[in-house]
């Protein structure tokens, strides 16, 4: 790896397994920021969120250098509407119905705060096209009752007990699943810095 460490903004578990499926080292350091926008555009929206997050673990770790802060905020929208985490079932179920037998559209932002001398702001937005099967209520209930989607955007894990219900995606799964490592990776590449 190159002489920056890592620091992962995020308490996801899924964004944590995506990096060290890897092999790259991080930190967590949990932003304790409420999250809040004004913003009602998807892009806009998840470029916002992560950004809050990651000034907010920017603050914490003041004064530290050759650091790379990552956050990332992910969202599912469906003709405009932006599907956030469900607040209990019912509105899991609602989301889910909307979802069935059609495509949507899932977006990440990702903020990277390159601290050296300086700070580097870098934005990153990944979107990928999910099409999913058609679901009976029954199956959309019973997948709901199996509690799995109750912290995820939109309802859903693609990389769970969903995944049966998914027909096709365009675009990147991982960004999908909350963090776009190939995008990631890439753009730190582009900036001299290999994770690796």
């Amino acid at each position: 790896m190159s002489n920056y460490r890592l620091i992962l903004a995020s308490g996801s578990p899924r964004r944590k397994e995506i990096l060290e499926n890897q092999g790259i080292p991080f930190e967590v350091v949990k932003s304790g920021r409420e999250e809040k926008t004004k913003e009602t555009i998807p892009q806009k929206v998840v470029r916002d969120l992560s950004e809050q997050k990651a000034l907010d673990v920017y603050d914490q770790i003041q004064g530290r250098r050759n650091v790379i802060i990552l956050s990332a905020d992910t969202v599912v929208a469906k003709d405009g509407e932006i599907l956030g985490k469900p607040e209990d079932e019912e509105d899991a179920v609602r989301m889910l119905t909307l979802l069935q037998g059609s495509m949507h559209e899932v977006y990440t932002g990702v903020t990277l705060l390159l601290c050296a001398e300086d700070v580097k702001t870098i934005h990153i937005q990944e979107k990928t096209e999910v099409t999913m099967y058609p679901m009976t209520e029954e199956e959309i209930r019973s997948y709901v009752s199996s509690g799995e989607p109750m912290d995820k955007a939109g309802a859903y894990a693609i990389q769970g007990k969903c995944a049966v219900f998914v027909e096709k995606i365009n675009g990147d799964y991982n960004n999908v699943v909350g963090l776009p490592v190939a995008a990631v990776y890439q753009e730190l590449k582009r900036n001299g810095i290999d994770l690796r």
